[in-house]
């Protein structure tokens, strides 16, 4: 068996991940990254103790700022909607945590993540996790051939009703921690209130409307993302929504405006497959749901693509991650631009 060092957030997944690897006889270890100035690790240490296994915390605020928090702030202000956890993963969790623990003698890092990876000849494909209402691998399209090849997912079989059912067999102290829905640096979803905390400027502008009217004024185009209806002061006799940003200015329009076809991706990374040189069809997810439509995705340039929907697709925001499946397989993704 092989030494894994267990990645570990606090929370059930990851110490399940951790107790999997145990009972299949691996030497583990467990780590977790300090992202941010006196962020708590005592229920990671607390899970190490009850396993019997070693644990280190690993300072990675100032990597962790450059790499995740200071791209997401560019994002925000120039009007995208960005996808830090996705971020995360590729640049940190199996970036610089990975780096960390190859460097140590480690062969490969584990999380709690709801996804699996198999072998086909010499690729390493990205597959949904067994639980599809727990799938991630939404956030883990980004990663390499190389990240992939050293990565485990021990919870990617089991639903997650085991998983805790498995913690709470073993007396870990998070088994019924509740998962976290926000953003691990922006606790509450404060999105304002965190802009404002780094000092990223807000710029007031003008509401308007399709024809380019101006219908009042708003605080701050940061503050608004597509799709929004509510909370934005608006009287207009009809419900309207945020189309697009253009500059300072929110274009706010009826919800059938909403609509589009076509999607223009960026930064493309292929998994199941080699850059294809010429359209090919796959189901895309363009958001965290388990929802999927099926689109041609056509090459444009290196790393570009345009994605034709089949069916109008709704708010489509840029920043957000477009993932491209062949039924449970991951064959890659991109940022939407």
């Amino acid at each position: 068996m092989s030494r894994v060092c267990a990645a570990l957030s606090g929370g059930v997944d990851s110490a399940a991940a951790a107790a999997l690897l145990l009972r299949q006889g691996h030497a583990v270890s467990g780590a977790m990254m300090r992202l941010q100035p006196g962020a708590e690790t005592s229920d990671a240490a607390q899970v190490c103790a009850a396993l019997g296994i070693p644990f280190t915390v690993l300072e990675a605020q100032d990597i962790f700022a450059a790499q995740v928090v200071h791209p997401f702030i560019q994002t925000y202000c120039s009007g995208g909607t960005p996808n830090p956890c996705i971020v995360c993963n590729r640049q940190m969790k199996f970036g610089w945590m990975l780096d960390w623990a190859l460097d140590h003698g480690f062969e490969s890092v584990a999380t709690g993540h709801y996804a699996r990876i198999e072998r086909s000849g010499s690729r390493w494909l990205l597959r949904t996790g067994d639980d599809s209402a727990r799938d991630q691998t939404y956030f883990l399209y980004a990663l390499t051939q190389h990240q992939l090849a050293h990565t485990r997912f021990p919870v990617g079989e089991l639903p997650k009703a085991e998983v805790r059912a498995l913690a709470a067999s073993l007396g870990l102290p998070v088994a019924q921690k509740k998962d976290s829905q926000d953003i691990c640096f922006i606790p509450g979803g404060d999105y304002d209130a965190f802009l404002r905390s780094q000092g990223a400027p807000l710029h007031p502008g003008r509401f308007l409307d399709l024809e380019g009217r101006e219908l009042g004024r708003h605080r701050g185009a940061e503050a608004y993302t597509l799709g929004q209806r509510r909370g934005l002061g608006l009287a207009c006799g009809a419900p309207v929504y945020v189309v697009r940003k253009e500059g300072a200015d929110v274009v706010v329009g009826p919800e059938s405006a909403l609509y589009t076809t076509r999607v223009r991706v960026t930064g493309c990374n292929w998994i199941a497959l080699d850059p294809p040189a010429a359209p090919l069809r796959a189901a895309v997810s363009l958001r965290y749901t388990r929802r999927r439509d099926t689109a041609q995705i056509v090459p444009t340039g290196e790393g570009c693509a345009e994605l034709v929907f089949d069916q109008p697709q709704r708010a489509v925001t840029p920043g957000q991650a477009a993932v491209f499946y062949d039924g449970p397989y991951v064959l890659g993704g991109g940022t939407i631009e």
